[in-house]
């Protein structure tokens, strides 16, 4: 079965994420597959392209797979990791990508619908980014997409609490571009692809590209960035991050030490 389905009709290019039973949560081959579709609609023409779940699904997606994750002492979100290559395959995408959202979005899809430059709602959608249940330490380049879009508050409460904010709040925090009754998401997501699709598609490529180097023009310095490095293996070498993953497979809270 195939964990990414895609459609296009005339300049509008669609992603249907298709792992329901286990709620959509990345494991490598889907983001080998969710990597290969958008590079596939790099050069055929599309204008738009919409990112979705199955109609009605009440988890969006439930982020990276737990199972997956490596065993302490290894970056789990290192620059090479799918995740970062299909988050920066969006970034570099020349036409816009839309995420159509419904049900709950949990960790990593959280930043995936971040990356996205529009997204567009249902009441039954929630945002959570889930890193501190499991003791996983973000890395720079995910923050970073959750202050730009969200504000350095609203980045914390999400981060440090781990708990989900609904869609009124995250269309209030600036998260959804808009909120529509689910019977009418469909219809609003496609109009605005439409609209979209009927500019100049040059034009628009290049001012989402402006967009994102001007998103990203905060210059660290070269001791910055070792500290930062430096702090994120601390944590990912630590009994806090074998605890996390340890007791999400056994169903329990985990019993945190900071150590």
């Amino acid at each position: 079965m195939s964990f990414i389905l895609t459609t296009r009709n005339n300049s509008i290019g669609t992603i249907v994420l298709n792992r329901p039973e286990k709620r959509n949560s990345f494991s490598a081959a889907m983001l080998g597959e969710l990597i290969a579709a958008l590079n596939g609609f790099r050069n055929d023409g599309t204008r738009v392209l919409v990112i979705r779940a199955e109609a009605g699904a009440p988890v969006w997606s439930a982020g990276l797979d737990i199972a997956e994750l490596p065993t302490p002492g290894q970056d789990p979100l290192s620059y090479a990791h799918p995740i970062e290559v299909a988050l920066r395959s969006i970034q570099h995408l020349s036409a816009p990508v839309i995420a159509m959202v419904e049900g709950g979005v949990w960790g990593a899809a959280c930043d995936l619908c971040l990356t996205c430059d529009i997204l567009i709602g249902a009441p039954s959608a929630t945002f959570a980014i889930t890193p501190a249940k499991i003791g996983v330490p973000y890395n720079s380049s995910g923050i970073l997409h959750f202050l730009n879009v969200a504000g350095v508050r609203v980045a914390k409460e999400m981060f440090f609490t781990a708990a989900p904010i609904g869609a009124e709040r995250a269309l209030e925090v600036g998260i959804l571009n808009r909120l529509v009754p689910a019977a009418d998401l469909e219809r609003a997501t496609y109009e605005m692809a439409a609209r979209i699709a009927e500019n100049s598609p040059l034009a628009i490529s290049v001012i989402k590209e402006q967009l994102r180097l001007l998103a990203g023009s905060f210059p660290l310095s070269p001791e910055t960035f070792e500290k930062i490095q430096s702090l994120r293996e601390k944590a990912y070498d630590s009994a806090d991050y074998r605890e996390g993953t340890v007791s999400f497979f056994e169903r329990r809270k985990p019993v945190f030490t900071g150590k």
